[in-house]
């Protein structure tokens, strides 16, 4: 909405032409979006003590063989269910209006609305069942954010450049048909999804390391792939909507911000699946809109050790009978709590100073060793 205001303002008053500025907008979101965030967290944290069983939002289960699960039940969960709401209208206030990243939001309130039918069911919802809805959702957006021809991607480490007939030397990129391309970004976003619920287990780790992760993606959409200048200079192609995602981007933290305001130890409510599955998801989608599915283990390296390798280890004893890692509990959180005797506050401050020195040093080898 901000953006039509401002292109529609140019040939009336000048001033308001700052609304078609990507950074202001980005400004812009993190700004509704936290002021949105923290008034309904207040609200509904304060009705929730006041209001007769049942509680607005579902009570924390704790989860099984998790260190210091009792510490968590009967917290408020699922709220997640509060701050995505708010989110997708910041978005939609903030953002250029595309069909692609609407119906993105509709598949992130799906995830949303799923996550939160499972935190207030009596009993959990299966694993199996679970892995085909986040799967669905999942397929779903990755075809909103790749489109329907065929996708133009980069890879770390070769950067070829061609001619083309008319003799201009251009870089060459990976074509991948949608065919193709669809089913790979499903499988992205299903891991992102998943690795990033696991992760969710210890007071203000999901969140922190999820908006690290945000700015990192921001930053890649809206300077790298989503700047001309900046992505021929690089060697990475230039996508004209991806500063879009930019602005998506950067109004998470916002979300991200007063969600941990509420979150810090000791927590006052959790995000729950309602909020760890659509967040999840969201950061798949970006790195899917900067044309680089390796930059999800770049910018979200903690993220995927600590909840991914837990799935594999799984898996592989599930439908192989292989057995890896016997004397590593997952998520690594819990092994760190129970082996090394970290607490909680050390495993989030910890995470996150590895998270925020890895990602940089990888981004720039990935950008510039071409």
């Amino acid at each position: 909405m901000f953006d039509w205001l401002g292109q529609f303002s140019e040939d009336y008053w000048g001033p308001l032409r700052l609304l078609s500025s990507r950074l202001f907008l980005s400004a812009m979101g993190v700004l509704l979006s936290g002021l949105g965030t923290a008034w309904v967290l207040r609200k509904v944290l304060a009705m929730q003590v006041s209001a007769p069983e049942p509680k607005i939002l579902p009570r924390d289960r704790g989860r099984e063989n998790a260190v210091e699960a009792a510490a968590a039940i009967g917290k408020p969960t699922g709220a997640g269910i509060l701050f995505i709401p708010v989110y997708i209208v910041a978005c939609l206030i903030v953002t250029p209006f595309s069909i692609g990243s609407a119906t993105v939001l509709l598949a992130v309130l799906a995830a949303a609305v799923t996550g939160f039918l499972d935190d207030r069911a009596e009993k959990p919802w299966g694993e199996y069942r679970k892995a085909i809805i986040d799967l669905a959702i999942a397929f779903g957006a990755a075809a909103c954010v790749l489109g329907p021809d065929s996708l133009e991607i980069w890879v770390p480490f070769w950067a070829p450049k061609v001619t083309d007939t008319a003799g201009m030397t251009v870089l060459a990129t990976v074509a991948i048909p949608a065919t193709l391309s669809w089913p790979i970004g499903a499988v992205v976003l299903w891991i992102s999804i998943n690795t990033t619920n696991c992760t969710d287990g210890v007071d203000g780790l999901s969140g922190s390391l999820l908006a690290l992760a945000f700015v990192f993606l921001g930053a890649i959409l809206y300077v790298a792939v989503g700047n001309k200048v900046v992505a021929d200079y690089l060697l990475v192609p230039y996508y004209s909507g991806a500063s879009s995602w930019g602005i998506m981007a950067f109004t998470l933290l916002g979300v991200l911000g007063s969600y941990l305001w509420f979150n810090a130890h000791p927590s006052r409510l959790l995000m729950g699946d309602a909020g760890s599955r659509p967040l999840g998801l969201l950061l798949g989608v970006f790195v899917l809109a900067t044309g680089n599915v390796f930059l999800l283990p770049v910018v979200a390296g903690i993220v995927l050790v600590n909840g991914g390798t837990g799935l594999v280890k799984v898996a592989l004893l599930r439908f192989f009978r292989i057995w890896i890692f016997k004397e590593i509990r997952f998520p690594l959180h819990d092994h760190v709590r129970h082996k090394l005797g970290w607490s909680g506050t050390q495993v989030l401050v910890r995470f996150m100073i590895l998270q925020a020195i890895l990602a940089p040093l990888l981004i720039v080898v990935i950008l510039k060793v071409r």
